[in-house]
């Protein structure tokens, strides 16, 4: 199995960036895909962005397209998430999740799917 720590959190104003950090250790890393869920309170848990395991093919949420972008460094073990033009609705506890997919060119949006997870790094934008 991997294991996967978030990283990069905190307290910024509408309009910043913030870039997110998740750095995987365990099995082989490029055997998995990887997604940013976030959870606010009250809410459920929502699918941000994914990766597949070769960095080839990304997707992202309508609420964040055009804003944030994920990017992945298999030689480091590492997959992030850069957050531009960050708003109030964008405050909530974000998770980093793998799931085992090599040679799947797709993304899967739904966190049942993914086995592995984070403890979650809290993200405030005020504003």
């Amino acid at each position: 199995q991997v294991q996967v720590v978030e990283s990069g959190g905190g307290l910024v104003q509408a309009g910043d960036s913030l870039k997110l950090s998740c750095a995987a250790s365990g099995r082989t890393f490029s055997h998995y895909g990887m997604g940013w869920f976030r959870q606010a309170p009250g809410k459920e848990r929502e699918f941000v962005a994914g990766i597949n395991w070769s960095g080839g093919s990304t997707s992202y949420a309508d609420s964040v397209k055009g804003r944030f972008t994920i990017s992945r460094d298999n030689a480091r073990n590492t997959v992030w998430l850069q957050m531009n033009s960050l708003t109030p609705e964008d405050t909530a506890i974000y998770y980093c999740a793998a799931r085992l997919a090599l040679f799947l060119t797709g993304v899967s949006t739904g966190p049942r799917e993914y086995a592995y997870w984070g403890q979650g790094t809290q993200v405030t934008v005020s504003s």
